[in-house]
C-alpha cells in the first residue's frame, strides 16, 4: 500500500484523487494552486434548495465570475458525479467558510456535522485551471513562482442581479509584461468555463482598486518594473453575492482552497 500523500509530497504531478484523499484525511489544508496539473479546480457554493434556482440564474447571467461546471445530482446528495469518482463535497475541500444570514461565522475543515438534506452544491470554474495553459506558453504565474495564494480584489464592476443575489465582481490579479498580457488574453479566451479572458489590465483604479499592494483576499505578489497588473473575473464573487443575499445558512470554499475534480482542463477548452 502506498504512503498517504501529505502537504510536503503533493505537487503538480499529484492525481486529483491523491489531493482529495490528503484533504479528506486532514493531511493538507492549504491553497491548491499548482497542484494536479491538467485537472479542473472549482470554487464551491452550497445553499439551501429554496435559493438554488436564484443562484443558478445568477450564474447564468454572470458566466465570467460564475462559470458553472457541475452541481448536485439531487438536493442533499453530497456526491457530485459530474466532478469525478468518489467526490464528497463535505470533506474534499481544504477549508470551508460557513455563513449565517450573510455573516461569516466559521472556517472549518469539513462540513459533515452541519450538512442538511436540502443543500444544493454548485461547482464553479477557477482561474487555477487556465494558469496551466499560461505556464505551458512560457508565461510566469507570480503567485505560483512565489508559493503564495493569488491576490484578489473587490471592484466597482457590477454583476447582473438575479433574485436574491447581487454583487460587484471580485477579480484575481497576475502581473505580466504587456506582451504577455496580450498573449494571456488570446490563451484564456479558449477557456470560457474557467473565467475566460481577463476583464481588465493596467490602471487598477479604473475598476475601483486603490491599493494594489493590499489585496482583499489572498496574498500580495511582486509586481516587477515594466509589468502591468492583469485582472480576471474571480469565483470569490459569489461569496459577496451571498453576503448581500443573507441566506439563513450557506457554505463556500475559503479563497484559494479549491475542489480538484477529475475533469481535464482540455475538456473545458474551446477552439
Amino acid at each position: 500500500m502506498s504512503e498517504p500523500k501529505t502537504a510536503n509530497t503533493l505537487n503538480a504531478l499529484s492525481s486529483p484523487r491523491d489531493v482529495r484523499q490528503a484533504i479528506r484525511n486532514d493531511l493538507f489544508r492549504s491553497h491548491t494552486s499548482g497542484l494536479a496539473k491538467g485537472y479542473v479546480q472549482c470554487n464551491l457554493v452550497i445553499l439551501e434548495q429554496e435559493l438554488a434556482a436564484d443562484f443558478l440564474l445568477f450564474c447564468q447571467k454572470n458566466p465570467k465570475p460564475c462559470p458553472l461546471v457541475a452541481m448536485s445530482d439531487a438536493p442533499g446528495n453530497p456526491r457530485i458525479s459530474g466532478a469525478g469518482k468518489d467526490v464528497d463535497i463535505r470533506s474534499d475541500v481544504p477549508q470551508y467558510k460557513v455563513f449565517e444570514h450573510g455573516k461569516l461565522t466559521a472556517q472549518v475543515n469539513d462540513v459533515q456535522d452541519i450538512w442538511q438534506d436540502n443543500f444544493v452544491s454548485f461547482l464553479l470554474g477557477c482561474s487555477f485551471s487556465f494558469e496551466e495553459a499560461l505556464i505551458d506558453d512560457g508565461i510566469e504565474i507570480r503567485n505560483i513562482a512565489e508559493g503564495v495564494n493569488v491576490p484578489m480584489y473587490n471592484t466597482t464592476i457590477a454583476c447582473k442581479p438575479a433574485g436574491a443575489f447581487s454583487a460587484n465582481m471580485v477579480v484575481s490579479m497576475r502581473p505580466m509584461k504587456a506582451s504577455d498580457a496580450i498573449r494571456a488574453i488570446q490563451i484564456c479566451s479558449r477557456f470560457p468555463n474557467v473565467h475566460g479572458a481577463p476583464v481588465h489590465f493596467g490602471d487598477p483604479e479604473l475598476i475601483g482598486i486603490y491599493d494594489i499592494d493590499n489585496p482583499d483576499y489572498g496574498d500580495r505578489v511582486t509586481i516587477k518594473p515594466g509589468e502591468v497588473p492583469v485582472f480576471w473575473a474571480c469565483g470569490v464573487t459569489p461569496q459577496v453575492a451571498i453576503s448581500n443575499a443573507k441566506p439563513a445558512i450557506s457554505i463556500t470554499h475559503s479563497p484559494g482552497c479549491m475542489l480538484i475534480t477529475d475533469i481535464r482542463n482540455s475538456q473545458l477548452s474551446v477552439l
